[in-house]
C-alpha cells in the first residue's frame, strides 16, 4: 500500500457503504434467503478488515467481494454437506448412543477442522494419509497403489502427521 492509499479501515468502510447492499442482494439470490446472505456479506467484509498482508483494495471492488463471498459460500456449503452426513449418520444410532446437543456441535467443529486440514494438504499427501488412516492399508501397499516409493510415503504420512499436530 502506498503511503497515499488510505488506511485499510477507512478504505473497507467506504467499500462497506458504497457496495453492502449489492452484495447482500447478489447472495441473497444465489443462498435463496436474506439470513444467509446478511451472515455471509459480513463475513466477507470481515475478512477484509482481518487480511494478514494490508494491500490495496484494488480498482475493481465487486469483482473482489465476489471472488470472496464465493469462496465464503463454497466454505458455508462444505460445513454444511459434513453436518448433513454426519446428522444422516448419528440418525442411525439407537436413541441411547446419540451424543448430546454439545457434544454433537463438539465433534463438528472437529470433523470441520479436520475437512479443512484435509483440503489444504496436497493431493498426493491427503491420498497417502486418506488411505493409511480411513482405509488401513500400510505403508507398503500405498506405496504399490500410488506407485511410488516406500520413502516418499513416508515422507507424505510424516507431512500429513504434522499438519494434524499444528491444528491441535
Amino acid at each position: 500500500m502506498s503511503s497515499i492509499d488510505p488506511p485499510l479501515n477507512q478504505q473497507v468502510h467506504s467499500l462497506y457503504s458504497d457496495h453492502h447492499g449489492w452484495l447482500q442482494g447478489w447472495l441473497q439470490r444465489r443462498l435463496g434467503n436474506r439470513c444467509d446472505a446478511a451472515d455471509v456479506a459480513h463475513d466477507t467484509f470481515l475478512r477484509l478488515l482481518t487480511r494478514q498482508v494490508a494491500r490495496p483494495l484494488g480498482n475493481e471492488p465487486r469483482a473482489l467481494l465476489t471472488h470472496i463471498a464465493k469462496g465464503l459460500m463454497i466454505d458455508r456449503w462444505r460445513r454444511q454437506d459434513l453436518e448433513r452426513a454426519y446428522l444422516d449418520t448419528i440418525a442411525q444410532l439407537p436413541a441411547a448412543e446419540v451424543p448430546s446437543p454439545e457434544t454433537r456441535y463438539l465433534i463438528l467443529e472437529t470433523l470441520w477442522r479436520i475437512e479443512a486440514l484435509l483440503r489444504e494438504l496436497p493431493a498426493q499427501t491427503r491420498d497417502t494419509f486418506l488411505m493409511s488412516q480411513i482405509e488401513g492399508l500400510t505403508y507398503a501397499q500405498i506405496a504399490a497403489r500410488l506407485g511410488v516409493s516406500l520413502i516418499t510415503v513416508k515422507r507424505h504420512m510424516r507431512a500429513a502427521f504434522i499438519a494434524c499436530l499444528s491444528v491441535a
